[in-house]
């Protein structure tokens, strides 16, 4: 029964352009206080993550593409039409994004976790059994989801501990669809 309620889909919905909202470069500046570097989350292999606080509240992590690699403007784009058009409990959530010619960027639920790389190899962090136990379930589940539960399947291509996010009840979430095939 509580596998079920960790793993409760929200309604599909429609194409990217129409189910998120865009916002403007200068609210990401914002939010981000320039880029300021003491908002960096983490660098990958596409670009870097921040920690962004909008003028409403809202926190979020702020996925930034590096416009000088030629497979960034691609990742974006994927990440984009795949996470805009899922909705399960253990995929990261889009919230919104920013597309200009200075800036690709995508607004993420924030997770104040961290990613299960940091809980694994931290002498500060620790995971207890009941989590490791949690995390071997939702993790599986989104896997089994985007590879069996949606219309036209997707293979992730980049799973790993680094690439799965932890919110603020260490519920384990898919994050960078990036190198994702979708196969119609």
């Amino acid at each position: 029964m509580r596998r079920r309620n960790r793993n409760t889909l929200l309604p599909a919905q429609s194409t990217f352009p129409i189910n998120i909202t865009r916002i403007s470069y200068y609210e990401v500046l914002n939010a981000t206080n320039n880029f300021d570097e003491e908002n960096l989350i983490g660098i990958g292999s596409i670009g870097s993550v921040c920690k962004g606080i909008f003028s409403n509240g809202m926190i979020a992590d702020i996925n930034v593409f590096n416009l000088d690699l030629e497979s960034a403007d691609m990742s974006f784009y994927t990440e984009c039409n795949i996470l805009s058009n899922i909705r399960l409990r253990n995929l990261v959530k889009v919230i919104s994004n920013c597309s200009n010619l200075d800036l690709k960027a995508l607004v993420l639920e924030y997770m104040p976790n961290g990613n299960l790389n940091k809980w694994l190899h931290s002498s500060n962090s620790y995971l207890n059994i009941a989590q490791r136990l949690e995390i071997m379930i939702d993790v599986p589940s989104a896997l089994e989801y985007i590879h069996h539960g949606y219309p036209s399947p997707i293979v992730h291509c980049d799973l790993k501990p680094i690439n799965i996010l932890l919110d603020e009840d260490m519920v384990a979430h898919v994050a960078d669809f990036g190198i994702s095939k979708l196969f119609t």
